[in-house]
C-alpha cells in the first residue's frame, strides 16, 4: 500500500484520528482483484440460520478458499470478522483466513476506535486454532512508513463515526 496515490512509500498525515481507514481497504481489495485475481464482497454458504456478511476478498487456492478481511470498524467489528472466518474454517467453507488491522501507532492517525492488532492481542487463545479444522487464522498487523504533513489526509466514509 501507497500513499499518496502514485508514491512509493505510505505516507500518512500525523493528525490524531484524523485519517479515513476504508479508502486503504478499499486500494487493498482491488490489488488483489485486479493484479491477483481474488473476488471482492463474496457471501459464503456457512450452513447456519443467519449467514455471516460477505467477506471482504477470497481467493481460490486449491479445491478451497482462502479469504481476507480488512478492518474499518470498531473492536467489536474485528471480534466478528475474526469469528466469521473462523466459522469458516470450522465449517471447512474456508481453508483460510486473515485479518488486516492497523498496529497502535497508525491506529493513532486512523478513524477513532477502528480496531487494531493491540485490542486483539489478549484474545489470541480464542482463536489460535479452530478445533478440528486444520485451517490457518491469521491477523496480520500493518503501519505506516512515515509521519509526514505533506501528504493529504485520507478521506473518512460517512458510516459509523466516521466523521466524528
Amino acid at each position: 500500500m501507497v500513499w499518496p496515490s502514485g508514491a512509493r512509500t505510505f505516507k500518512i498525515y500525523p493528525k490524531r484520528h484524523g485519517n479515513g481507514v476504508k479508502p486503504i481497504k478499499e486500494a487493498f481489495v482491488t490489488k488483489l482483484k485486479h493484479a491477483f485475481g481474488w473476488e471482492s464482497e463474496r457471501k459464503l454458504g456457512y450452513q447456519t440460520r443467519r449467514t455471516p456478511g460477505k467477506i471482504d476478498a477470497v481467493k481460490v487456492v486449491g479445491d478451497g478458499l482462502f479469504a481476507v478481511e480488512w478492518e474499518t470498524g470498531n473492536i467489536s467489528s474485528s471480534h466478528r470478522a475474526l469469528n466469521k472466518l473462523a466459522l469458516g474454517i470450522q465449517r471447512k467453507v474456508l481453508l483460510g483466513g486473515a485479518l488486516v488491522v492497523p498496529t497502535r501507532g497508525l491506529y493513532a492517525y486512523l478513524t477513532d476506535r477502528v480496531g487494531n492488532y493491540d485490542e486483539l492481542e489478549p484474545y489470541f487463545d480464542v482463536w489460535r486454532s479452530p478445533r478440528g479444522s486444520g485451517g490457518v487464522l491469521a491477523i496480520i498487523a500493518v503501519e505506516h512508513d512515515s509521519l509526514s504533513e505533506k501528504v493529504p489526509l485520507i478521506r473518512k466514509g460517512t458510516d459509523g463515526r466516521a466523521l466524528l
